[in-house]
């Protein structure tokens, strides 16, 4: 597996990759709302991140990662690859060579914020709403201090 910078020829892919990692860990999205996301992400958040692919060893991207500032704003890794390291190596890339250091997670989603955990990262704080306003509480982690 390597990790490399995405072009917009990778977004078609991309979305299709978060569509269906949604779909498995996000059971708690109401159907409309990530309709609502699909096209906000695919024509202005992919554009705003510093986006990275994950490909497997045959050339298929298995996942992504964007970053802004020291945020992670996406992470999302393909259903059948799930569990191969791919989401630990992103992060870890993102970590190390953008300087990400935050990321929010949805509360209701147990698998990212214990994967968050795991790799270093605790809970600094909450907000009973994610950035569309919308009733999906996000909690705020911070890497711990290595």
């Amino acid at each position: 597996m390597w990790i490399e910078k995405a072009t917009k020829a990778d977004y078609q892919k991309l979305i299709e990759i978060w569509e269906s990692s949604v779909r498995a860990t996000h059971d708690f999205l109401a159907e409309q709302d990530l309709q609502a996301l699909k096209p906000l992400i695919l024509e202005n958040y992919f554009d705003v991140v510093e986006l990275n692919i994950a490909k497997g060893d045959d050339g298929e991207i298995v996942g992504f990662c964007g970053v802004s500032d020291d945020n992670i704003e996406m992470l999302f890794v393909s259903p059948e690859a799930r569990g191969q390291g791919v989401g630990v190596r992103l992060a870890t890339h993102a970590i190390n060579d953008h300087g990400a250091n935050k990321v929010d997670v949805n509360e209701q989603n147990r698998q990212a914020l214990g994967f968050y955990e795991h790799i270093g990262f605790a809970v600094v704080g909450r907000s009973a709403v994610d950035g569309q306003g919308k009733p999906y509480p996000l909690l705020h982690m911070q890497l711990a201090e290595r």
